[in-house]
């Protein structure tokens, strides 16, 4: 039990993408973890680490399933690095509405920043599945 105001949105977007209910591109999965291509593309490139198990924030997991996602973590920000090349990468994590945290699933942002640096707060163009394909085509060597 904890303080935090959980956003109400169910059925869950993420355990729908990871059981393949609505489509969405996965580029790595584990049994604790996956990392996911966003269709709002914040960043030059921007990937979502998520638990496997519906989580709805930080507080709410396993210390094995910490380890798997910080580890996917590192390895997502390492294939940024190595495909986009830019001076920085963002990570970001919110739990609790007053966070802005949108889905109640745990998961982390990790996106290479944009020209001028940080990242893209604004609205974005929503991306189709096969834009978010090639974009984890371009990244699927690193996994």
């Amino acid at each position: 039990m904890n303080h935090l105001a959980i956003p109400q949105a169910y059925p869950c977007a993420f355990c729908d993408y990871l059981r393949g209910a609505r489509p969405f591109t996965i580029l790595y999965r584990e049994s604790l973890a996956a990392v996911l291509v966003t269709r709002e593309q914040r960043g030059t490139t921007h990937l979502l680490v998520v638990t496997t198990r519906h989580a709805p924030t930080l507080l709410d997991l396993h210390q094995v399933e910490l380890q798997a996602v910080m580890t996917l973590l590192q390895r997502a920000a390492a294939a940024i690095d190595s495909v986009d090349g830019r001076p920085g990468i963002s990570v970001w994590q919110n739990n609790g509405v007053d966070a802005h945290q949108a889905i109640p699933h745990f998961h982390f942002h990790v996106a290479s920043t944009i020209d001028g640096g940080g990242t893209k707060w604004q609205e974005v163009r929503e991306l189709s599945i096969s834009e978010t394909e090639c974009i984890a085509d371009r990244l699927r060597t690193y996994f």
